[in-house]
């Protein structure tokens, strides 16, 4: 399914000529029929000679309600430029023809209406000027139909035309992320609220839950309704009515954005690649427009005050490109790819594409902004998943699709692509899949080892760093932490601490002649030498001691004693603490510290003042 949109002046019969074409009277307003002139946006369809349905969107020509114009604009397909044989080419042609290039619609045909009014040599001279107009915009080459509404002279010529120029489009795009821009918001008594729009990137079906953005409000799909017939799905291209269940009329407005929960956010900073009107777009000539201009910015159906600010240059001339950050002063829906168009209190100025919707703040001229937001409008679906993966590292493959407005699979066939080459990282497992680039997991593998170096150095009798510090020292969450640790040769992870793989902790050679001297005394059951707590916790973590706290056992005399008191317990039922400090001709603290022990391993168990085998 594909959208025809109207541009051209007011008064060169727009309306008329959609009526002829679809027997619908566009203007649906009672104001609109008893002024004769089009003030909001009209729809309408139409079967192409070919058997295509198309959907037809018409705008006011007036230059009092260009706002109106643009909310009809930003879904189109294909172009209908009328200009009136009698009247030739007017203001309101010239910034609906900027508009229409602004917004990069590419496929078109001009009518040139009233053909019954003028003679074949003004016709002509009419037709020379539209070429010469549209020859440096999107539309150069496009066909110029002579025709009339009123005798329907050359209607079958246009339809033809139109027909053709359909057939030339792309196929709508399906990404599995539906975005119904909302350009109209109603009730019908006995259903409720109705939304309509043009459906992009995804299909929507009755019963779907809902989320309009901004706002984060919810509801459910009703019903759905194309040319005001019912459908049970609704696919991208589509000029669709979205009957909603649990949403009040009062809570939406024109510009809003109907989508699947959580995969559109709102946004009050954008970066852009914006271009200035070549020549004029109205009356007015055009003009160069100063970094910090405070504009209105046009998406979709969507509108908000905005400030420009230039990223490479001081002022944007007629004509010139830039790379720019626009804020606005009202959060909008809108993602990656999305075109836009600028305007004064008066006129259309400048327009583009949108690069990136996750903006901070850049330092002007600033060579590596323009190289990485230049990356995100690249061409190459490669090209803009690096950037993508390099700008924030260890996103799965769905967020980053999303990011950038591509199919899921198409993003993952690429990924795999580009880890296959070695470009990025392809970490984790099943869903816990995660992305970076190649540079990037070997220079976050070089800062784990430096920390933990470091680490090491400072705390050579500790086992490693805890794994929560380490991971939180990298910036990661969880699961990436996870996931990128297990593909370090250099670092280990066990039991919740990190370590170099090379590392293992011991004493220094002054240290080792402590521990010798304090181990020795353990054996012979004299007076301990001074140990400092450092090293009383690594002889315990190499178990070359028990440590219970007030006593200190060597090993392997603690193991004896172990199988001494199993033994004993085993011949005489039980054991007590004079029994054990007899038995092992010890002192009571010793002999109750050893029990105690036993019974915190689970080798013995205390009952009443006796300690038996569990």
């Amino acid at each position: 399914m594909y959208v025809i949109g109207t541009a051209g002046h007011i008064d060169h019969g727009k309306s008329l000529l959609v009526e002829a074409l679809t027997g619908t009277d566009p203007d649906r307003l009672r104001e609109e029929k008893a002024r004769g002139m089009t003030i909001d946006l009209g729809f309408a369809w139409l079967t192409l000679p070919g058997g295509r349905e198309v959907s037809i969107v018409d705008v006011p020509g007036h230059e009092r309600f260009i706002k109106n114009m643009l909310a009809g604009a930003g879904g189109i397909d294909l172009a209908l430029v009328v200009v009136a044989a009698d009247d030739g080419v007017m203001p309101q042609t010239r910034e609906h023809l900027a508009i229409l290039d602004l917004l990069d619609v590419r496929r078109g045909v001009v009518a040139l209406t009233k053909r019954d009014r003028v003679g074949d040599e003004w016709l002509a001279l009419v037709a020379g000027e539209i070429s010469e107009m549209l020859a440096p915009t999107t539309l150069a080459g496009a066909p110029v139909i002579a025709c009339s509404a009123l005798t329907r002279e050359g209607l079958g010529e246009l339809l033809a035309a139109l027909d053709a120029a359909v057939d030339a489009l792309p196929v709508r795009r399906d990404i599995g992320r539906p975005r119904l821009p909302i350009d109209r918001v109603f009730t019908i008594g006995g259903f409720g609220t109705v939304v309509t729009g043009t459906l992009v990137d995804g299909a929507l079906a009755a019963g779907d839950e809902v989320e309009v953005t901004p706002g984060g409000l919810r509801g459910r799909i009703r019903g759905l309704q194309s040319h005001r017939a019912a459908i049970a799905r609704a696919q991208p291209g589509m000029r669709t009515a979205v009957n909603i269940a649990g949403l009040p009329k009062e809570a939406l407005r024109r510009g809003m954005v109907l989508a699947a929960p959580g995969t559109l956010r709102a946004t009050a900073v954008v970066d852009v690649r914006v271009r200035g009107v070549g020549a004029a777009a109205g009356s007015r000539p055009a003009r160069a427009l100063p970094h910090n201009a405070h504009l209105t910015f046009h998406s979709g159906a969507a509108e908000a005050n905005a400030r420009l600010r230039l990223l490479d240059a001081d002022e944007l001339a007629p004509g010139a490109e830039a790379w720019a950050q626009i804020r606005l002063d009202t959060p909008l829906g809108v993602v990656r790819g999305d075109r836009f168009v600028l305007r004064t209190a008066d006129d259309t100025v400048a327009g583009g594409v949108i690069a990136d919707i996750s903006a901070r703040r850049h330092r002007r001229r600033d060579r590596a902004v323009i190289a990485s937001l230049s990356a995100m409008l690249s061409p190459s679906t490669e090209e803009r998943l690096i950037e993508a993966v390099a700008r924030i590292p260890l996103r799965a493959a769905r967020d980053l699709a999303g990011g950038l407005s591509l199919a899921e699979p198409d993003a993952r066939d690429a990924l795999d692509a580009l880890a296959a080459a070695g470009v990025v990282r392809r970490l984790g497992d099943g869903d816990g899949v995660r992305y970076m680039l190649g540079t990037d997991a070997a220079a976050l593998g070089r800062r784990a080892e430096e920390a933990l170096a470091v680490f090491h150095r400072e705390h050579h009798l500790r086992a490693g760093m805890p794994a929560e510090e380490l991971r939180s020292r990298l910036g990661l969450d969880g699961a990436a932490f996870a996931a990128v640790v297990a593909t370090w040769q250099g670092v280990r992870l066990r039991d919740g601490v990190a370590a170099l793989a090379s590392f293992a902790a011991a004493p220094t050679a002054e240290e080792q002649w402590l521990v010798e001297a304090y181990l020795a005394s353990l054996n012979v059951g004299i007076a301990s030498p001074p140990l400092p707590s450092p090293l009383r916790t690594w002889l315990a973590q190499s178990g070359e001691i028990v440590d219970t706290g007030d006593v200190v056992f060597e090993a392997r005399a603690f193991a004896a004693m172990s199988e001494g008191v199993r033994a004993y317990v085993a011949g005489h039922g039980a054991i007590s603490i004079a029994e054990a400090r007899d038995l092992f001709g010890t002192n009571r603290k010793r002999a109750q510290a050893l029990l105690e022990e036993l019974d915190r391993r689970r080798l013995t168990r205390r009952e009443g003042d006796a300690h038996v085998l569990p």
